[in-house]
């Protein structure tokens, strides 16, 4: 059965303190792929999405959720939104195509990955609470898109975590947009023609 939507789903923390911080990659480079779409794709605006109000684009063929939980919870949330997708457009697991798109420390800034959807999460607590809210559905397709970040010199906990909270410098926050908006695109593409083919 082939893919009929894609739901593609943005990991960042809620709030204009969080906005513009290396951790809320998903919602920046999500939104630019919006702005390179905007033809086909709708502007963001906030509607219900699993029982909470979400900065949402749906457009004819994907639906771009932003994650309006803090990170460490974000997979309650996303269970609910999951199942809605499917009720309200009365799809079958193997008809939606499920891409969540995530922070990578591991990459240098922008760098866009494809990720298996069971690939280790590698201590990202969003990965870490989507899994264990969520079993991806064997007859669905799933997949997960790393943005790179960079990553502070040190490695302590304490270290990354101050970093993956800090501002994004404007000109850090212009190669996020430009590399990581056209890579995600590329991604989409990507996972599309695999599906489709599998």
């Amino acid at each position: 059965m082939s893919v009929r939507r894609i739901l593609v789903v943005g990991l960042g923390n809620p709030g204009e303190a969080y906005r513009n911080t290396y951790h809320s990659a998903g919602h920046i480079v999500l939104n630019a792929l919006r702005n390179q779409m905007a033809d086909t794709q709708p502007s963001f605006k906030v509607a219900r999405h699993g029982k909470k109000s979400t900065e949402a684009s749906i457009g004819p063929k994907y639906s771009f959720l932003q994650s309006p939980c803090v990170m460490n919870v974000t997979g309650t949330w996303f269970a609910r939104a999951y199942r809605e997708h499917l009720i309200d457009n009365g799809l079958s697991p193997a008809e939606l195509g499920v891409v969540l798109v995530h922070d990578d420390l591991e990459e240098e800034l922008g760098v866009v990955k494809i990720r298996d959807w069971a690939r280790s999460h590698r201590g990202h607590n969003g990965i870490k609470s989507v899994n264990a809210s969520l079993k991806a559905d064997p007859e669905g397709k799933w997949a997960r898109v790393s943005v790179g970040i960079g990553r502070p010199v040190e490695r302590e906990r304490a270290s990354v975590s101050d970093y993956v909270l800090s501002k994004i410098p404007r000109h850090a926050r212009g190669i996020l947009e430009e590399k990581g908006g056209a890579g995600l695109l590329a991604a989409l593409m990507d996972l599309e023609r695999k599906w489709e083919a599998s």
